[in-house]
């Protein structure tokens, strides 16, 4: 890209950041940071709740940034080591639980607390969640309270993405054994056009870096988008260009490429 106007450039955290479990490179760290100095605006536009944003957030130094969370469910705008939700849409969690605990009767539910961590009915494997485990007694505790995303885990998860969708939820399966929903017609692509506007960003100032299915759309949405060179075809397909691995640090690439 040649410009002298500030650039968009949404990325993804897990797989195109970092491997999950740990912090960005100092290669990505760099990276971020030159092109922050340029001006630009870098948001990280993630599957992972809020509470497990913030410490790559602060990791990278972005001080005074947007993050989209939750796949696009959660907006929020980071001010020093503060936070404000500036919106929130949350998804009719009792459907989604019906609809799972119904065709997969041991299915994991967690719905997420933004800000804290999640309300499950049975203690999901260490590191899989962001923020601490509340476990309810009963499920209707799970839908009592407004929550942008669900989240179920159990084998062959990915099958329940057919029921949920039929009810119009946004329902993405980042695993075989792992499905995120949220409310209909939510994605990062449609919180980061609302970030774009509000910046006063052209449209062909956007950049998108991503690995998986929750990044399909992201890429579709902007002017430039960049796919992991590790990415399923299907995401390699929606993008406008390949990068390194995350084996490779690709995405300092891609980022640098604002810069070109």
């Amino acid at each position: 890209m040649r410009t002298t106007a500030p650039v968009l450039i949404a990325s993804d955290i897990d797989g195109t950041l970092l491997r999950t479990g740990q912090l960005p490179s100092a290669e990505v760290r760099a990276a971020a940071s030159a092109v922050r100095a340029a001006g630009h605006h870098l948001v990280l536009s993630t599957g992972r709740s809020l509470v497990g944003a913030l410490p790559v957030a602060l990791a990278l130094g972005l001080d005074d940034a947007w993050i989209v969370a939750s796949n696009g469910a959660v907006t929020a705008r980071l001010v020093g080591d503060r936070y404000q939700v500036t919106e929130q849409h949350d998804v009719d969690a009792e459907a989604v639980v019906r609809v799972a605990v119904a065709a997969a009767p041991g299915v994991r539910v967690a719905a997420e607390m933004v800000g804290d961590g999640y309300r499950v009915n049975t203690a999901f494997p260490e590191h899989e969640l962001n923020g601490a485990q509340h476990r309810v007694v009963g499920l209707e505790q799970l839908w009592q309270h407004p929550t942008p995303r669900v989240a179920l885990h159990g084998p062959e998860a990915y099958r329940l993405v057919w029921p949920l969708r039929a009810l119009g939820l946004t329902a993405i399966a980042t695993r075989t054994d792992w499905v995120d929903v949220t409310a209909p017609e939510i994605s990062k692509a449609s919180a980061l056009e609302k970030i774009r506007t509000g910046l006063g960003v052209e449209l062909d100032g956007t950049v998108a870096i991503g690995d998986s299915e929750n990044d399909v759309e992201m890429l579709g949405w902007a002017a430039h988008g960049w796919a992991m060179g590790h990415a399923p075809a299907f995401v390699i397909a929606a993008a406008d260009h390949v990068t390194g691995s995350i084996d490779d640090d690709g995405a300092v690439g891609a980022l640098l490429s604002v810069l070109a």
